[in-house]
């Protein structure tokens, strides 16, 4: 497929998973802890050098032929473009040897499904540039080097976590974050955990208004409580979070409680106790829904139906929000067909097409 595109073949192939996140929702900017997980979805790069700085991009997900940008030049145009131009961009701030490529990008990681398609393809093309020019980069840097490039160039305001668990998360792993020191630990997830996804059909877009709107509230919040992120709060805190004015007063409490259910749900992967860590999800959703309000009635028609079912453990809105997916934690040995029942019923009820990605 890259002869098709370019001419010749490739020297280089990269990947990086896309994610999901099990809890720890709108904390990562806050500072706060979070724990992903790892897909088993990929997005792929294959590369070529080329002996100018021009830079040429396929994609089997978008057509039009060859997007080309040139190295140096980098300037946001608002499409799906701006997410490999902001990783040359960023490399060149950092004082990295760049030059010019040609790339084709593969991928079945879901976009706008709240499944991190867009920190996947920045990690997957640093990793295939790190390759291609032999440069010195870390996983840690490349996750650092893909956060900058999206919130710097592409202008969606998120946090670090996306970066960092597509660049340093584990199969098998829940990889749980401190933000602010940017320290992780890969916890083991117990073999018999069962997690299904499903893709709402509602796509959401992190560089929307609402998602700022929400990361500025919680700004706000901080201030009126003069810390310097709403992560500095502990549950001494609740009183002063609670007389704040609305809506800043559900944004902080939201935080703060999300934060506290990570620790609890690390505390219970590791005791092997996923009847509690179903019990932390419900209860993340209901912060999502509620204080943080980034939920939907389709979302929460989704997420309720599955905690209906006798073989889920809990469920949540998983991603920014808005939109996306929802996560599912199933009894051990749930039917294969436990996501799909939920699915059937979602087009039942809305006349929407719902889509089991991960089962």
């Amino acid at each position: 497929m890259f002869a098709s595109y370019f001419g010749k073949p490739p020297e280089h192939k990269a990947s990086a998973p896309g994610r999901v996140n099990l809890i720890g929702e709108h904390t990562d900017y806050n500072g706060g802890f979070c724990m992903p997980s790892v897909l088993p979805l990929h997005t792929q790069v294959w590369l070529a050098s080329r002996s100018d700085q021009h830079v040429r991009l396929a994609s089997d997900a978008q057509e039009g032929g060859v997007a080309e940008f040139t190295i140096g030049e980098e300037k946001p145009a608002g499409g799906w473009v701006d997410y490999v131009a902001g990783v040359t961009w960023t490399l060149g701030r950092g004082g990295y040897r760049r030059g010019g490529f040609d790339m084709l990008i593969t991928s079945d990681v879901p976009v706008g499904k709240g499944l991190s398609s867009s920190a996947a393809l920045e990690v997957a093309a640093l990793r295939g540039l790190r390759s291609l020019f032999s440069l010195q980069l870390s996983d840690l840097d490349i996750a650092e080097l893909a956060h900058a490039a999206e919130t710097q160039f592409v202008g969606a305001p998120v946090g670090v976590m996306d970066q960092m668990v597509c660049s340093l998360g584990k199969e098998g792993f829940a990889f749980f974050l401190d933000a602010t020191s940017r320290e992780f630990t890969h916890v083991p997830m117990p073999p018999e955990t069962s997690l299904r996804i499903i893709d709402s059909g509602i796509a959401h877009h992190h560089a929307s208004g609402d998602y700022r709107t929400r990361r500025r509230e919680c700004e706000d919040a901080a201030r009126a409580l003069g810390v310097a992120k709403l992560r500095d709060l502990t549950p001494a805190d609740l009183p002063r979070v609670n007389a704040l004015p609305e809506p800043l007063n559900r944004r902080a409490r939201h935080v703060l409680t999300e934060d506290a259910r990570v620790l609890d749900t690390v505390d219970a992967l590791r005791a092997g106790d996923l009847r509690k860590c179903g019990a932390l999800l419900k209860a993340s959703h209901a912060s999502l829904r509620d204080d943080f309000q980034v939920s939907l009635a389709e979302i929460d028609w989704l997420v309720d139906t599955a905690n209906d079912d006798p073989d889920v453990l809990g469920a949540r809105l998983t991603g920014g929000g808005f939109g996306g997916a929802v996560l599912m934690l199933c009894k051990p040995g749930a039917p294969p067909d436990t996501a799909q029942r939920v699915v059937t019923r979602y087009h039942e009820q809305y006349g929407k097409k719902a889509e089991v990605l991960v089962s």
